[in-house]
């Protein structure tokens, strides 16, 4: 019997997500989130005292990674799991294990609620409520779960909805206003006045004959129109339902200050440092809270005891100059990346050979002697 102990979270109608401002301001980073590469890592220390570091040793944790499930890549996983964050400030993931309880497939999983319960023994579950009116429990240990604006709730990241309702209606009425300025300016602009009464028909065609003489493009008038005693010609001034501009550019600041993000992020327009300040405020705390999420729920204590560890490798994230890129060849004689390293982020493809680091002679590594002197290794 499972005890509900009051947590709970019901993601936003879908109406954000609507907004083409809000899915500007999301896209950069989802497209991002998903660029990060996902690699198993097994770090051990031989009897020597150095480390032996082995990437995707296991084929079952890197088809895992790059191939989550039949119905997407691990890219797209990515994606799927940073909309989800960005819309709710929360994002699921089942995992499923075969018989010996090695994961075997990553599942996102879309809900319109979720609900924490404890069993008797205070293991914690999860109830997701789905657009289909079905219901689904997991336990936490096989959820991946990414979450932002982690205040109130002991499980669940604060929804970003109450914070956003008052600025997306402000959008959505300079939205309107929009709309109804479009379809103002075709409003009556001349109205004729007759003296005396007149059928609905005759004054119908008194007007189009007004509009053929005077107001067409065809018309042969020398810029003076003429009417009788009959009817009085009267000009209706247009109004100017245009929003305020300086209003909307407020309004639209709000957002993408709320998503941590500027114009020339989302138009794809800013320089080397503006991005990488944008990635380290944005991007890097997802990476570094994907890494522990995808560790803690895909190894066993046992299995990160011996070096185990999922990480996002962003090299093809950088943002940097030809002239930045061509510098890290000091980074590869010294040892620092390997060369197909390097070529990675020349977007080149790997040579054979590519992957044992090299070391100039002059930047050989330095040891400690007997003495407390140094020298450098020959």
């Amino acid at each position: 019997m499972l005890t509900d102990r009051g947590n709970g979270l019901y993601s936003w109608d879908g109406k954000l997500y609507q907004s083409d401002i809000v899915r500007a301001c999301i896209r950069p980073e989802v497209e991002a989130v998903g660029k990060l590469v996902a690699k198993h890592i097994r770090k051990t220390m031989n009897k020597d005292g150095t480390n032996d570091i082995k990437v995707n040793p296991d084929a079952y944790m890197r088809f895992l990674l790059e191939e989550p499930n039949p119905h997407m890549t691990g890219q797209v996983m990515q994606q799927k799991l940073a909309t989800q964050l960005a819309l709710n400030n929360n994002a699921f993931a089942l995992v499923m294990r075969d018989e010996r309880g090695y994961p075997v497939e990553i599942y996102p999983i879309p809900s319109a609620g979720v609900e924490a319960f404890y069993d008797e023994n205070v293991v914690l579950f999860l109830k997701f409520y789905f657009l289909n009116g079905k219901t689904a429990i997991f336990p936490y240990s096989d959820i991946i779960h990414l979450r932002r604006d982690f205040n109130d709730n002991d499980i669940f990241g604060d929804a970003p909805g109450i914070a956003l309702t008052q600025v997306m209606e402000v959008v959505g009425s300079t939205d309107k206003g929009i709309i109804n300025a479009i379809k103002n300016s075709s409003v009556v602009q001349w109205l004729l006045k007759y003296s005396t009464g007149m059928r609905p028909e005759d004054l119908k065609k008194s007007a189009k004959e007004f509009t053929e003489n005077y107001l067409s493009m065809e018309s042969t008038s020398i810029g003076v129109a003429a009417v009788d005693s009959k009817a009085d010609a009267i000009r209706v001034e247009p109004h100017d339902y245009v929003p305020n501009a300086a209003q909307m550019d407020r309004a639209t600041q709000r957002i993408y200050s709320f998503f941590n993000t500027n114009i020339k992020i989302v138009q794809s327009s800013y320089t080397e440092d503006e991005w990488n300040s944008y990635y380290e405020a944005r991007i890097e705390p997802i990476s570094i809270q994907l890494k522990g999420e995808y560790t803690r729920k895909l190894f066993s204590r046992r299995e990160r005891g011996c070096g185990n560890y999922i990480t996002f490798d962003a090299s093809n994230l950088a943002c940097a100059s030809i002239n930045t890129k061509l510098a890290l060849q000091a980074m590869v004689d010294r040892g620092a990346m390997t060369p197909n390293e390097w070529r990675e982020v020349m977007n080149l493809s790997p040579i054979n050979g590519g992957d044992e680091p090299l070391r100039r002679l002059d930047t050989t590594t330095v040891k400690e002697v007997e003495g407390g002197a140094q020298v450098t290794e020959e």
